[in-house]
């Protein structure tokens, strides 16, 4: 019998390390905080709870996300299974059920006899085999012991929460119902708003006020979840160009495609709560409330979660991890999710799979495995382990991290022909991996 792992995190990283490891036939101890201590963005003591937005983006293979899931999918990862039975309308998009998911996932783990939930706050780096997903909201005392261990600062950057309204609060003789272009039919709920009143709205966003940031903290926004006002600041027309652009809709009033559209998506499995999309933000709640309700259709909104902000940590990857996952200071030390740099519910799970992955197999005396780098997993790791990378900030999945296809005939692939290329290829180079990465393993459950 192989000695027990460690993993510290009961986020989707930690979960899904937990899971293959058991998979694999080793016994985890499973450490996750909550309730014992909270922290300044989750509400629950679920495992896996989802924190940020309900949406784990696109589902298309044009999209490396889309591919990262048909990939996780084939690697057998408990996120993704109980991603897609939790599953919302979101039109092209895959966005889950938040309750039903994170209530899946805690029962799922509770269910797999050889992990163990050990709910209290881990101060100190475990000896022996272990891995640390602890998340962004990794505690001060795990923190300083990372610290100890690498001889590093940690890097900071904001992560913020959008808001989320009540279904029967939306006023739909103001908005109406469609997605982009027709794709998922009327998925998501628009709220439509001319020159005059998405200016009012700009205003209102950048006269309000906001949460202070404390002088101790460096901020450094994500460019993939910026705080609305962040966005308004850079000029007028900004957020028309991004959340709120109009493109692809047409208010069935009018028969024309309006200024900007507030966009709203489905939060849970009964279509009672809505996502306002890309509406994270630092105003102060009383602002939230004035400000969000100038909004056409949100006149009378609900408010049954409003946005916040809060701290994010994260590693230099590229200096202190391997591309196994293992820490170049101690090998059987293997850190996963958005603590090494990863941004995004999937790409945080993506890593968990491969620590798990691996620290199971250093645990059957095995030698670790790289993911090859023309897969969204193997790319995504290969972008976060690369020796020597300056200025290094978190990243999503994306294809401009791809290596280039070979030329084909003189013929050079362009635009969503490149991109499926690209997942072929990727599709195809997984079946070895996945071979590979079973060893050993146990039947699924």
């Amino acid at each position: 019998m192989t000695a027990r792992v460690t993993v510290i995190g009961g986020g989707l990283a930690g979960c899904e390390a937990a899971w293959q490891l058991a998979r694999r036939g080793v016994a985890v101890d499973l450490f996750e905080m909550r309730p014992v201590r909270g922290t300044e963005a989750h509400t629950t003591d679920r495992l896996a709870e989802l924190v940020c937005s309900n949406s784990f983006r696109s589902a298309e293979r044009t999209t490396a996300i889309g591919l990262l899931k048909e990939e996780m999918r084939r690697l057998g990862s408990l996120v993704m299974a109980v991603a897609d039975r939790n599953r919302v309308p979101a039109g092209g998009s895959l966005a889950v059920d938040r309750e039903g998911f994170a209530g899946d996932m805690t029962a799922a783990i509770e269910a797999e006899p050889l992990v163990r939930i050990v709910r209290e706050e881990v101060g100190e780096l475990p000896a022996g085999l272990a891995v640390v997903a602890s998340g962004p909201l990794t505690s001060a005392g795990l923190a300083e012991a990372l610290r100890r261990l690498f001889g590093h600062d940690y890097l900071y950057f904001y992560d913020a929460i959008a808001p989320i309204v009540t279904a029967d609060s939306i006023d739909m003789t103001r908005a109406f119902r469609a997605s982009r272009y027709g794709k998922g039919g009327d998925d998501y709920v628009n709220c439509p708003l001319d020159r005059e009143q998405y200016e009012r709205l700009v205003a209102e966003v950048l006269a309000a006020e906001k949460v202070p940031t404390r002088d101790f903290e460096r901020c450094v926004h994500f460019e993939g979840c910026l705080p609305i006002e962040e966005m308004a600041r850079r000029g007028r027309d900004t957020l028309a160009f991004g959340p709120l652009k109009p493109v692809g809709l047409v208010d069935p009033r009018t028969g024309r495609q309006p200024h900007a559209v507030v966009q709203l998506r489905q939060d849970d499995r009964d279509a009672t709560l809505f996502n306002m999309v890309g509406f994270q933000t630092k105003m102060t709640y009383g602002e939230q409330r004035r400000v969000f309700r100038t909004i056409p259709g949100l006149e009378r909104a609900e408010f049954v979660r409003l946005g916040s902000l809060h701290r994010n940590t994260f590693i230099e990857a590229p200096a202190l991890l391997r591309s196994t996952l293992q820490t170049r200071a101690r090998a059987d030390l293997l850190l996963a999710g958005q603590l090494i740099g990863v941004e995004g519910y999937l790409e945080s799970a993506s890593a968990g799979w491969l620590a798990g992955v691996n620290a199971a197999r250093l645990a059957h005396g095995l030698d670790p495995i790289v993911a090859p780098c023309a897969t969204a997993l193997g790319s995504l790791i290969g972008y976060v382990t690369e020796p020597g990378r300056r200025d290094f900030q978190p990243i999503n999945a994306n294809y401009g991290v791809f290596p280039a296809l070979p030329a084909t005939s003189g013929r050079r692939l362009r635009g969503a022909d490149k991109k499926l290329a690209l997942a072929e290829r990727a599709l195809a180079e997984l079946e070895g991996f996945r071979r590979a990465s079973e060893e050993p393993s146990r039947s699924a459950a």
